[in-house]
């Protein structure tokens, strides 16, 4: 499973950015995608993800403010961001997790910088 992510960049406080990630290769089985971000110095932390069913959860610190979608057709997964704040400052992470007879493999893309100037 290959991901690719876009949308990344430079927005101000209150702005609004959509981040996307499609997901090609062997996607059979595939039964969450979602996104993580990272800034220097820090953990990894989930923002959201999204189940194949269309569920969703939220990190706390986003609730409200961003919203996570997916295109079952073009595999690809969205991440809405409105209201912006630069706490929100991070690379962005697409995930996917596949579950096979073998059991659950995880998938990261490269990562997408977004910026909030404070």
């Amino acid at each position: 499973v290959q991901l690719e992510e876009s949308g990344g960049g430079l927005v101000q406080p209150g702005g609004s950015l959509r981040l996307s990630c499609a997901a090609s290769g062997r996607i059979f089985g595939i039964v969450a995608m979602g996104w993580h971000r990272q800034v220097p110095g820090k953990e990894r932390e989930l923002v959201a993800t999204i189940t194949s069913g269309g569920g969703a959860n939220y990190a706390d610190s986003v609730k409200g403010r961003f919203t996570i979608s997916r295109d079952n057709a073009k595999n690809t997964v969205y991440l809405q961001m409105n209201s912006l704040k630069p706490d929100d400052t991070a690379v962005y992470y697409c995930k996917a997790d596949q579950a096979l007879v073998g059991g659950v493999y995880t998938y990261w893309g490269q990562g997408t910088q977004v910026t909030v100037p404070s």
